[in-house]
């Protein structure tokens, strides 16, 4: 048996069911008592069995009419309810968020926009991967996490990558420091020669501080290699060298005993972007989270500015 039948089709057998009249069904949906007959004779047909018992003068529920109608109500709950929870997701009242995000936004960043999301949404559940780019990549492809925020463009066809803002490049040095006492910005040859504390290779902080010193034609060669932000700062702070990181990073690990000036000479930005499935729509939830984590990176970008 092929079943057919619509939701209105449902609705004017439950109304025929609980008024027994044909002619006031047809008043309740707006119907010609034709038409009310022609859709219990087309639901008694699919189901091969009479609904209804049909005089001149009454019209009563059959055995299997009265099982029917039972059911029909219980369709037409369970409709009701599919449709107020797809209404409750597009009203971003339920639902779910994952993404990942670099170690400097996820200790910063994220979590303020964590907050103001779990204020403005209860009802959704909020999801933080903190990661470095490879990794990320990996789990936008694989659907583990609705996007990424990472500092590098993946040259993956099925990946789209979004620039939301861009992040730059300052040294870090213990407040005891000769260049501490200084305002302006530093140049990166003047500061080539210190001994630096950096992240490891590949990374993108220890590739943008390789990259800036090349410029000059100077290979970049840090004294120490840690992988932890936190790290960095209180060796710095112990006096063990400086370091060279995008502001948002530093912003996290910021300490009494730290100063920051900014690079120049090159200027560099590290761009921070969205990365997300290229043919996949984020859910309304995703876009919401993605407008204030736009936000607040662009109010720390001002701050630090």
């Amino acid at each position: 048996m092929k079943i057919n039948w619509s939701a209105r089709e449902v609705d004017v057998f439950l109304s025929l069911a609980e008024t027994l009249s044909f002619r006031r069904t047809a008043l309740q949906m707006h119907l010609s008592q034709s038409a009310v007959s022609g859709t219990v004779a087309r639901l008694e047909e699919m189901l091969d069995v009479r609904l209804f018992e049909r005089t001149t003068r009454t019209v009563q529920l059959t055995l299997a009419g009265e099982v029917f109608a039972e059911q029909a109500r219980f369709l037409r709950h369970q409709m009701e309810e599919t449709v107020r929870r797809v209404q409750e997701v597009a009203q971003l009242q339920v639902g779910r968020v994952a993404l990942a995000a670099l170690p400097s936004l996820a200790a910063g960043a994220v979590p303020r926009a964590f907050a103001r999301f779990a204020a403005q949404h209860p009802g959704v559940q909020m999801e933080l991967i903190d990661s470095l780019a490879g990794p990320a990549f990996d789990m936008v492809r694989a659907g583990r996490v609705d996007f990424a925020l990472t500092a590098a463009n993946p040259a993956y066809a099925d990946l789209d990558y979004t620039p939301l803002v861009s992040d730059r490049f300052v040294l870090l040095m213990p407040r005891t420091h000769p260049l501490a006492r200084g305002r302006g910005a530093v140049a990166w040859a003047d500061v080539a020669e210190l001994p630096h504390i950096s992240m490891p290779a590949g990374t993108s902080v220890r590739q943008y501080a390789q990259e800036a010193l090349l410029t000059h034609r100077i290979r970049f060669e840090p004294h120490y290699e840690v992988e932890h932000l936190a790290t960095i700062a209180a060796m710095v702070a112990a006096g063990l060298g400086v370091s060279a990181l995008p502001e948002l990073a530093a912003q996290v690990v910021r300490r009494p005993e730290v100063v920051t000036r900014p690079l120049k000479a090159p200027v560099l930005h590290r761009p921070i972007g969205l990365i997300t499935l290229r043919g996949r729509s984020l859910s309304l939830a995703a876009q919401a989270m993605v407008a204030l984590l736009r936000q607040e990176v662009e109010d720390a970008e001002a701050q630090s500015g």
